[in-house]
């Protein structure tokens, strides 16, 4: 008796490449909008903000070295950029509960936004590939957004540095 015929498969198909990041928004762009959890409970969105300028700063991770100083210090901004017409909302992957702590933690006063999703965080073009000693990973390039009263992205400052970034955007809030 022959033994049964065995036919070969096919190679199973290629995954396809990732999807490319989306761009990042630019000056004159809409802004994009969204609907997330807050540190204090409640749910923020851009719509709901609609008329006020919008401070968007977006930065890697709850309590660590440079996004603590960052939230500090807008944290210390906080009654001059309310007084401008603005809010000032941090959004990183952190939970709402990460959120929370750190807040608590360093006395913020900003409200602290999660995109655990990382919807967000990819309409906006910052969840990027990066390197650190020769390791490739997936993270938030630290950037600010400034959006008009209109919901129009007004200014953009991409790979910030954290030292005095604050009062730059301050200034920039208060000229707009």
């Amino acid at each position: 008796m022959l033994p049964p015929l065995i036919t070969p498969q096919p190679p199973a198909p290629a995954a396809p490449p990732p999807a490319p990041a989306p761009e990042r928004p630019d000056v004159g762009d809409r802004a994009p909008d969204f609907l997330l959890p807050a540190d204090d409970g409640g749910v923020v969105s851009l719509a709901g903000l609609s008329g006020k300028k919008v401070v968007l700063y977006f930065y890697p991770k709850d309590d660590t070295p440079g996004c603590t100083i960052e939230a500090i210090a807008f944290s210390a901004l906080k009654d001059r950029f309310e007084a401008a017409n603005s809010v000032v909302l941090g959004v990183s992957k952190d939970s709402v509960a990460d959120h929370c702590k750190f807040r608590d933690k360093h006395n913020l006063t900003v409200k602290l936004i999660s995109d655990e999703t990382g919807e967000m965080l990819q309409a906006y073009g910052v969840w990027v590939e990066k390197n650190l000693y020769g390791r490739n990973y997936m993270g938030i390039d630290r950037t600010t957004f400034l959006i008009d009263g209109s919901g129009a992205i007004a200014k953009v400052w991409p790979k910030v540095k954290v030292e005095g970034h604050a009062d730059e955007v301050l200034a920039a809030v208060q000229s707009l």
